[in-house]
């Protein structure tokens, strides 16, 4: 359960929850031709991961700007950032990584990176097999997500909806997240563990569907993917903190 996970918050406010080892089926047979085949993953190392996306407030203490979109009013800066490409998260990691070099948390010291693909899909199912973490119902997604459907055409202050199981928010809907990986066609070639498809390709890819997606977009083995230097409205992204 999410009350029993291991965390730490940071400087900016967030909460980092521990995402423990174990295997998952990642995929869908159901879903579109590049969730297939699906396939036993084992995550052998473990992680900690944002609870909800990273803000404005935090890319902006970091940063010194503010790209997103949607950043009028006093709580923008409680909303995902957004407009940042791939490549953009990177420059972040590396001012992240260089000013929080000898900052331990739970007494280890540690890394930021994004998370990778099969990462991303493990703490969004959650121990579950089912479409969402919540069921396959999606007449249930109002309550577990902001999507073209309930978000009134906008990003929304992050972590208002319930979390998934094991305690994470707004994985279905909102902003969808980049990952490390190279985007692939299908999962042919995936070698069944934690570690980002790599290659020369410069296409990426991003999980979880956005505040103007439909409900398909959000579910759990739902992919997309863009060029790394593509910047939308739609895209944001989650931290992850690795021990080292």
């Amino acid at each position: 359960m999410a009350e029993n996970r291991p965390f730490f918050d940071d400087e900016f406010g967030g909460r980092y929850l521990l995402v423990e080892p174990g295997t998952f089926l990642m995929g869908a047979e159901k879903g579109t031709r590049s969730e297939l085949p699906t396939h036993q993953v084992t995550i052998s190392e473990p992680f900690f991961c944002g609870e909800r996306p990273v803000t404005q407030a935090h890319w902006q203490s970091v940063m010194a700007t503010n790209p997103s979109t949607f950043s009028d009013g006093w709580a923008a800066g409680l909303r995902p950032v957004e407009q940042v490409s791939w490549l953009d998260v990177h420059e972040f990691l590396s001012v992240l990584n260089l000013r929080n070099h000898d900052t331990e948390h739970l007494g280890f010291k540690g890394i930021w990176r994004l998370p990778t693909e099969a990462e991303w899909e493990y703490l969004a199912r959650a121990g579950t097999l089912t479409r969402w973490a919540f069921g396959n119902r999606d007449s249930e997604l109002n309550d577990y997500g902001w999507h073209a459907g309930n978000s009134g055409a906008s990003t929304r202050e992050v972590g208002q909806k319930k979390p998934n199981p094991w305690g994470f928010f707004d994985l279905h809907g909102q902003v969808s997240e980049w990952c490390e990986d190279i985007f692939v066609s299908n999962y042919e070639k995936h070698e069944g563990n934690q570690t980002p498809m790599k290659g020369s390709s410069q296409r990426r890819v991003h999980r979880g569907g956005s505040w103007f997606t439909e409900s398909d977009s959000t579910r759990c083995s739902s992919r997309g993917s863009a060029l790394e230097n593509l910047r939308s409205d739609g895209i944001g992204f989650r931290l992850v903190w690795q021990p080292l």
